[in-house]
């Protein structure tokens, strides 16, 4: 008769007295983490080229997963997000790293473009604040209103040809629209005042009346000047004051905003309040990349998706913008650097900066559509309405960039 009793149990291999344990809780080890307590084997004890190669595998994760990152991100769109849904992730950069990595180059790059644009007297607007200043004078100097009209009109149609120059150059042309937009401010408000200066002396001359003393005018204040309380701000005679914050912070803030005044004075251009406002715009990037990701989960609400899926797709399509950016100033360098005078070399950078600039759009419509998997009539309406949605929130971004940026000058 076969015996009942149960075959007994596979013995478990003994541990050899030689094997890896950890240091902490003594277990043997089967890998590079301890399966009981979670403990590296590796310590800070050990060599310091070690050490190091270590902190960059950590930080810039700089191995072959980066160039298996990198192509699909810039020519495949929504692969990445897909081959993530998929679970298939050890083999790429993750997606968090990948946007912190590129969106800090991308920033660098923008700044450099910004410092090499600023020295380049055949695109900054240096070459026109001084007739600026000239026109301003003769504006305010003039005895008819046609006067005034015509050196208005005259500086305006000069501000707009700069801008023109300006709109073929990509990202460092941010400080030179600025400084155009605000010189274009300037000129008619003094064109206003001055317009409005003779219409009272007329007036009094028909009525009989001295003329009106004229307004004091600083041509050279190239600083902070807006309206608080319906008169012109002053940090001492008329501050800045927000009846439900305390006093000691209004105080505060007209101190800096009158430390950003005199910064601006001082360096007789925008570019620190542009520096100040490209501090804070990561910052402001990573703020905002949570709300696309709501507005995505809003958008595909039937689809059921959780919402880290739409914070992928977030943050994979940020990280292609950041690439593409960095690309399109690297070619403009490129451009600048081998074909300065023209010829077919800087034609070929030209087509390669547009065609880049151009794959942006396109690339995000795409990656919408294979992400989501909608028809194309329902991509291309929640495209629209995504794009100009954000649009108006990263307006709304920079807005507080500056303002931030401003404060902290």
């Amino acid at each position: 008769m076969a015996s009942t009793d149960p075959s007994p149990a596979s013995p478990i291999p003994a541990t050899p007295p030689s094997a890896r344990r950890c240091e902490n809780c003594g277990v043997p080890l089967q890998g590079d983490h301890c399966h009981a307590c979670g403990q590296p084997t590796k310590g800070l004890v050990r060599h310091f080229s070690s050490v190091i190669g270590d902190f960059f595998d950590t930080v810039f994760n700089i191995d072959s997963r980066v160039l298996r990152t990198l192509g699909p991100l810039l020519t495949r769109p929504g692969f990445l997000s897909m081959e993530y849904f998929a679970g298939r992730r050890v083999r790429y950069v993750t997606p968090m790293r990948l946007f912190l990595f590129l969106s800090l180059l991308a920033f660098f790059a923008i700044q450099a473009s910004i410092d090499f644009n600023d020295s380049d007297p055949n695109v900054t607007v240096r070459e026109q604040r001084d007739n600026v200043d000239a026109r301003s004078a003769a504006i305010e100097n003039a005895d008819t209103i046609a006067q005034v009209e015509a050196s208005r009109d005259e500086v305006l149609k000069e501000l707009a040809d700069a801008r023109k120059k300006l709109e073929g150059v990509p990202a460092g042309g941010v400080a030179g629209m600025a400084g155009i937009e605000i010189a274009e401010q300037r000129i008619r408000e003094s064109a206003d005042e001055r317009i409005d200066y003779l219409k009272k002396v007329e007036a009094a001359k028909l009525a009989g009346k001295p003329p009106p003393p004229p307004p004091v005018q600083n041509v050279n204040d190239r600083g902070l000047n807006f309206n608080a309380n319906g008169k012109p701000w002053d940090p001492v005679t008329n501050p800045i004051a927000f009846r439900w914050l305390p006093r000691a912070v209004n105080q505060s803030l007209n101190r800096r905003v009158a430390h950003a005044r005199d910064v601006l004075k001082a360096s007789n251009s925008q570019k620190p309040l542009v520096a100040a406002m490209f501090n804070v715009l990561p910052q402001t990037l990573i703020v905002l990349m949570p709300l696309f990701a709501l507005m995505l989960k809003v958008a595909y609400w039937f689809k059921r998706r959780l919402y880290m899926e739409h914070l992928i797709v977030a943050l994979h399509s940020h990280s292609f913008i950041s690439l593409a950016l960095t690309l399109v100033l690297v070619f403009s360098w490129l451009q600048e650097w081998l074909a300065p005078d023209g010829g077919f070399l800087r034609g070929l950078f030209g087509w390669a900066i547009g065609l880049t600039s151009a794959w942006i759009p396109v690339y995000l419509l795409l990656m919408q559509k294979r992400v989501y998997g909608q028809g194309w009539l329902m991509t291309l309406v929640k495209y629209g309405v995504l794009g100009l949605c954000y649009s108006i929130l990263l307006g709304f971004g920079l807005v507080a960039a500056v303002l931030v940026g401003l404060l902290t000058m």
